[in-house]
């Protein structure tokens, strides 16, 4: 028979001003969240002893998390997040542990707890539950640009290849050594100034077929459009390692897509210290990473999470 974890009640933290909302210092559009240390340490306390593989097999263990934030941050939190991450002209923000902590189980139920405060998160076919970790080192062998170091991770957004809603994107950084280079590279679309061009053009809203690679775990093929109405108005999917187009039109129109979106000076690399967590709209953001400089001990690891917004 499985347990399930009673959480105790946090400790009591003044709900006066137990987090602040700034403009971040690298991204006008972005924000930085800064939740009170005492805050912090009430929550870890509250979770201790909830396992990660409670979490992994009961997803409602993730909901429980998430009220344990907000119970030690304040009712006001969980709007605050998402507002933020659905509001179009923010859409996104940064938020860390404030070296609180350095247990990566800490940073699990963290990187779960704010989730959650968004919606329930997708299930993760590469890592089989609903988060994947992931390393980046200096040899890899993998079949996508998601490990490989020293070669640019071109601007994307997340969930193209399945079947379901993937509406937000959490990245939490869990260690870095020996890393020079490697950032985050942001572009909101309503900054791109050759958008529209694309927009316009006939295969704007033509559905592409996606496939995934082995490592993905996933076998279904899906078509979707790279341009689509949601209700955060015009909205993006693209990939280009896992688009397939079906002719020389289609290739010729995504490889100049893709190469607009790179030289556009929207496209801002954003640094995110180990501790800290990135939320993204996924239907209006995209992300990449920037090349690392070789060293034969880099190491990273990060932390992500996909889903959809609570209704």
């Amino acid at each position: 028979m499985s347990s399930v974890t009673a959480l105790p009640k946090a400790a009591s933290v003044d709900p006066q001003l137990t987090f602040s909302i700034d403009r971040h210092p690298h991204h006008e559009r972005l924000r930085h969240i800064t939740v009170r240390p005492d805050a912090l340490r009430a929550f870890f306390a509250a979770v201790k002893d909830v396992e990660l593989q409670n979490l992994e097999y009961v997803p409602f263990m993730r909901f429980m998390l998430a009220q344990a934030l907000e119970r030690t941050v304040g009712a006001a939190f969980a709007p605050a997040l998402r507002k933020l991450a659905q509001d179009r002209s923010t859409g996104g923000f940064t938020l860390g542990v404030l070296n609180v902590t350095d247990d990566h189980r800490d940073f699990v139920r963290f990187g779960t707890a704010v989730g959650y405060l968004l919606g329930p998160a997708n299930h993760d076919a590469m890592s089989g539950t609903y988060y994947a970790r992931f390393l980046v080192k200096d040899t890899d062998h993998s079949d996508s640009y998601l490990r490989q170091a020293y070669r640019l991770f071109t601007l994307h957004t997340d969930g193209t290849f399945v079947d379901e809603p993937t509406e937000w994107l959490l990245m939490m950084k869990f260690a870095e050594e020996n890393a020079v280079g490697g950032e985050s590279r942001f572009m909101h679309i309503d900054d791109w100034s050759e958008r529209d061009d694309f927009l316009n053009d006939p295969l704007a809203t033509r559905p592409f077929l996606y496939k995934a690679p082995g490592s993905k775990n996933v076998n279904a093929q899906i078509e979707r459009p790279v341009f689509f109405q949601s209700e955060y108005g015009l909205s993006m999917s693209f990939i280009d390692q896992f688009v397939q187009p079906r002719s020389s039109a289609e290739a010729v129109y995504l490889h100049n897509l893709s190469a607009s979106m790179e030289a556009a000076s929207a496209t801002r690399e954003v640094p995110l210290p180990v501790g800290d967590l990135v939320v993204l709209n996924n239907y209006f953001w995209l992300h990449g990473r920037a090349p690392f400089q070789k060293h034969p001990a880099l190491h990273r690891e990060l932390m992500r999470q996909r889903g959809v917004f609570a209704k």
